[in-house]
């Protein structure tokens, strides 16, 4: 939220410079980001009347403007703003001037024309952004009168980031009640003088929902000059507040927005038809709103109604058909007070962000409706004169909250502080938050005001004692507690070293959104999933991600657009399965790889990675298991990827995880051209481990023997070594395929797989004849299960 300093200070006036009140406010839990210094630097900058206005002869978009600077002389000046015309009071810069932004002002020949200063734009002065033009000032102002004294500069900007528990701070006046508390500095009245009515005209409103609308102030006002000009210091508190001036009617809802904290809407009178309804959106409504978008209203939306249908969103904004403009003459004010619990969310389903739902998603005082309503009717009254009606403050009082009184314990104040506060101090620092308080033996009996709708229970006081005393003034004491060393278990593998693994194949981890949509979610997962948000960021984040693979596509599609040729990235997170009621949460490593095997170098050929670059990255997770663990890569079928290029991992006939290739219309949905390959493990299955057990390493020799066999090309490598090793366990050690071989002197449709056989005794130095047993048992294990062939 962004305020003016001299604003702030007509309200409560410590005696702290600029930066002390800045520290104060952070230490009390409202952070300053930023204080922006207002005009300063425009000295010699003054009031200039452009007497008149010609064309420059040698250039089409420059004009030379006769300038009074108020002092009796007329000086000439080349201007290039298309708005300037004759009779406008705009900033004059005369030569000498040093502006904002460091430029030394002097006289200058352009295009054959003296040019003696400069009318400034808000850009030129430091006084916004705008560049399209010079400033136009009202026609009340002195001619040569320093501008700064005129805009009642210089002046500080405060730029807070408020906490969302707080919205009654959402206004100079809540800040100024939060200063008056830290500094103990008496506040201003924050009563408003009602506005006595003049004539009796009302417009009708009905409650038709009091739960979604349980107060809605309203007044007529007619006859408004619609020629009139918001004031200079109105529309300068709010360029310094962060908001434009748009229009008189508009303007002072804003102004009272920003002051109060309570937002309001006015209404073109004449553009009403019938009563004013408030009430939850049917199916199928629409609105054209105030930004001119027309938008289909969500049921669970409520909206400002009049006989013509829609008029407006509740507390976020108004519709187009009632907007007042620069006809208008008769104004209806509404400030209304929408619950929290039917603002949440709601703007973000139309993409809308205003300063109106940002208070009413927080809360705002509902008592402060009629209050706001008399303010602007005060300050419009004023500018654009006119007649107003009486205030009708519409409530069903059933339906507004109201704060039920605490009682703050001494003892609880101690034992969550940590310290004791002297109990006159308590007693002062709650009357300065405005709370009426009764103290007695154990403590305090408070009262909440309506404004501090965040205050429901006892530790919420115990809070706001110790940010107004100070939390550097609580004395810091050392805990004293045991420390236990934490237990190392040995039956699972530790996932940071997962992650060191793969951090050092060349992997590098990331961690992504656990929302996805569900379209994407779907394709990849093959089920729709039942976890839906209720107020999701984005259509493409509204479901809980069943598998990790989302978001490292995505993270790997925005590397590739940014150039990154090769990307291999891995998460360790969690994939929600089940329903709502009943969800489940699996913690999964999921990798991927893009690109080329191996970076680009001259020692090899630049090669794509494939199934089996990836396949003996998981190999190195699953080895960390032990030899004990049995898994095995079964050819599988998957939704998100490419058949013939997908594979189950299997534990103990137990699926653990899958591998393989992602089908090429999913990765053609992310802009990836080349292979993707993916790999996912639940980490349960597939790291839990036992206790090593030693054995002992064998003093004796050991014994190769090669065998090549044909066997059906179908015939997974897999199933071959564990053939193999089941034919004489007590001998052969380990098995190795070193060579793969189809062609010639090989039928179609058969393979040729060489194996090696280590064999190895600890007992005993294995013979010839030993290996020999051995080989010829697992040649007869290869004919009996694969019909397998011995080549020669």
């Amino acid at each position: 939220m962004k305020f003016s300093e001299k604003w702030l200070r007509e309200w409560v006036d410590p005696t702290l410079d600029t930066d002390a009140l800045a520290h104060r406010l952070t230490m009390a839990g409202h952070e300053v980001d930023a204080v922006e210094v207002q005009g300063n630097s425009l000295d010699g900058v003054v009031v200039g009347a452009v007497l008149d206005v010609r064309k420059h002869p040698d250039a089409d978009r420059l004009s030379v403007c006769q300038v009074s600077t108020g002092n009796g002389d007329i000086v000439e000046v080349v201007c290039g703003a298309a708005n300037v015309f004759t009779g406008m009071k705009s900033p004059f810069a005369p030569p000498g001037t040093t502006l904002p932004n460091g430029v030394k002002l002097r006289k200058a020949q352009i295009r054959g024309v003296e040019s003696n200063g400069m009318l400034c734009s808000a850009v030129e002065l430091g006084l916004g952004d705008d560049a399209d033009g010079i400033i136009e000032l009202p026609p009340d102002a002195t001619t040569g009168q320093a501008l700064s004294e005129y805009l009642d500069l210089p002046d500080n900007t405060f730029d807070l980031d408020l906490t969302p528990n707080r919205g009654d701070c959402f206004s100079v006046l809540g800040i100024a009640r939060e200063v008056a508390a830290i500094t103990a500095t008496p506040l201003k009245d924050a009563s408003v003088d009602a506005v006595k009515g003049t004539i009796r005209d009302e417009h009708p409103v009905e409650l038709e929902l009091p739960e979604g609308c349980p107060r809605f102030a309203g007044r007529v006002i007619r006859d408004i000059d619609s020629g009139a000009k918001s004031p200079i210091w109105m529309t300068e508190r709010l360029r310094r507040s962060g908001l434009r001036a748009i229009h008189p009617v508009v303007d002072v809802t804003n102004y009272v927005m920003l002051e109060l904290g309570q937002p309001l809407h006015a209404y073109d009178l004449r553009l009403l038809r019938g009563p004013i309804r408030p009430r939850l959106a049917k199916s199928g409504e629409k609105v054209t709103l105030l930004d001119e978008r027309e938008i289909e209203v969500n049921t669970n939306t409520l909206v400002i109604t009049d006989d013509s249908g829609p008029i407006g969103l509740a507390g976020i904004m108004g519709g187009l058909s009632t907007a007042v403009s620069d006809a208008t003459t008769d104004v209806f004010f509404e400030a209304a007070f929408w619950p929290p619990e039917f603002m949440a969310g709601r703007a973000r389903q139309y993409a809308l962000h205003t300063d109106a739902s940002l208070r009413f998603e927080r809360g705002v005082d509902p008592a402060g409706q009629a209050r706001a309503v008399e303010r602007a009717t005060a300050l419009l009254l004023d500018i654009a004169g006119g007649e107003a009606g009486p205030l009708a403050d519409h409530v069903v009082a059933d339906y507004l909250p109201k704060n039920a009184p605490l009682l703050l314990r001494k003892s609880r104040l101690k034992k969550v502080l940590g310290t004791d506060i002297e109990g006159r101090r308590v007693s002062e620092i709650l009357t300065n938050l405005g709370f009426t308080i009764t103290e007695n033996t154990d403590g305090w009996h408070v009262e909440i005001p309506s404004y501090r709708f965040d205050i429901d229970v006892e530790d919420a006081l115990v809070e706001e004692v110790a940010r107004i005393f100070g939390y550097d003034q609580i004395p810091e004491v050392t805990a004293i507690a045991e420390t236990p060393l934490a237990m190392a278990s040995e039956t699972r593998i530790d996932l940071d070293l997962v992650a060191n693994t793969l951090v050092a194949r060349d992997y590098q981890e990331v961690i992504t959104y656990s929302f996805v949509g569900q379209e994407i979610n779907t394709r990849i997962t093959g089920t729709a999933s039942k976890l839906i948000l209720t107020n999701p960021i984005s259509p493409e984040m509204s479901v809980m991600r069943s598998s990790v693979w989302p978001g490292l596509l995505a993270t790997a599609s925005s590397n590739v657009a940014r150039q990154q040729e090769r990307v291999r990235i891995f998460e360790i997170g969690k994939t929600f399965h089940g329903t709502l009621k009943a969800p489940q949460e699996v913690m999964r490593v999921a990798g991927l790889a893009y690109g080329d095997a191996v970076p680009e170098q001259w020692a090899s050929r630049a090669q794509s990675i494939d199934f089996f670059d990836v396949k003996s990255d998981v190999v190195s997770l699953l080895e960390m298991v032990g030899p004990a663990a049995k898994f095995d890569f079964i050819a599988a079928e998957h939704p998100a990827l490419q058949p013939g290029q997908v594979a189950n991992i299997l534990r103990d006939n137990g699926v653990v995880g899958v591998i393989g290739k992602i089908h090429p219309d999913i990765a053609k949905t992310f802009d990836l051209d080349k292979g993707v390959l993916v790999f996912e493990l639940n980490t349960e299955g597939a790291f839990a481990t036992t206790v090593p057990v030693a054995v002992n390493v064998s003093r004796f020799p050991m014994i190769r023997r090669d065998i090549a066999v044909v066997v059906d090309d179908k015939v997974a490598a897999a199933d071959l070594v564990a053939a193999v090793e089941s034919a004489a366990p007590e001998l052969i050690q380990n098995v190795r395929i070193f060579d793969v071989y189809r062609g010639p002197g090989i039928e179609a449709g058969l393979k040729s797989v060489a194996l090696g056989l280590i064999l190895q005794e600890t007992s005993r130095t294995l013979t010839d004849d030993d290996a020999d047993a051995a080989m010829s048992a697992a040649v007869r294990k290869l004919q009996q299960e694969f019909a397998a062939v011995l080549r020669d």
